[in-house]
């Protein structure tokens, strides 16, 4: 199973999630990377588009590397076992968190331009990514937003390794994917096109999103 691009991965999972095309559906993409997969999700469910910004805490020397995770919000997740194994100890975690935070706040401003966060509370939220390998960043969003109390939460991502799954399961109402593959190196494998996506096509695919509602 490939995809051609972020925006096919979008339309082949949108044809998965008709269920949640209710009026109520909220969805939020996890930028960048999934912000063109949501567009299409939500372009398909008429539902409003935006974002959840989460930063992954990579191990010193190795930033792909996932210890853990923050969300804004104040989710937060750290594996300690991970960290443990990459050599990283407290005082480590916690610069690095911090150094992540401060580009979540970045990129929260640069994205929303000061709009809080749409109403959670009662909705079927659908959190949406390009796919999921460790999953550490999607849990640490997907628990912050169950701080916020939504009636039903949905994790979707075109591609989730199959060996998350099950940790990713308890976390969500629904998780759906249309693939859980094994074995799983990195997302950019089922994409034949996996460009970095950029701050200023996050901004113009939650503008886009935005003017076609109006």
């Amino acid at each position: 199973m490939r995809f051609h691009d972020r925006s096919d991965g979008g339309r082949r999972l949108a044809a998965l999630l008709g269920a949640y095309r209710d009026g109520d559906t909220l969805v939020l993409a996890l930028p960048r990377g999934g912000v063109p997969v949501a567009a299409e999700v939500a372009r398909a469910l008429a539902a409003p588009l935006d974002v959840l910004v989460a930063r992954k805490i990579g191990a010193p020397g190795q930033p792909e590397y996932a210890v853990g995770a923050i969300a804004e919000g104040g989710g937060l997740l750290v594996d300690r076992q991970a960290a443990s194994e990459a050599g990283i100890d407290a005082a480590a975690l916690a610069r690095a968190a911090e150094r992540e935070a401060i580009e979540l706040a970045r990129r929260v401003e640069r994205y929303r331009g000061g709009r809080p966060l749409p109403p959670v509370a009662g909705r079927t939220v659908l959190l949406v990514d390009d796919g999921v390998a460790t999953g550490r960043t999607a849990l640490a969003a997907l628990r912050a937003l169950r701080e916020r109390a939504p009636r039903r939460l949905v994790l979707a991502a075109p591609v989730v390794a199959a060996a998350t799954v099950p940790a990713l399961r308890g976390e969500v109402d629904d998780l759906v994917a249309v693939a859980t593959p094994e074995p799983f190196a990195a997302v950019g494998q089922w994409y034949d096109r996996f460009d970095q996506t950029t701050d200023e096509e996050v901004v113009a695919l939650l503008a886009r999103a935005a003017a076609e509602r109006r």
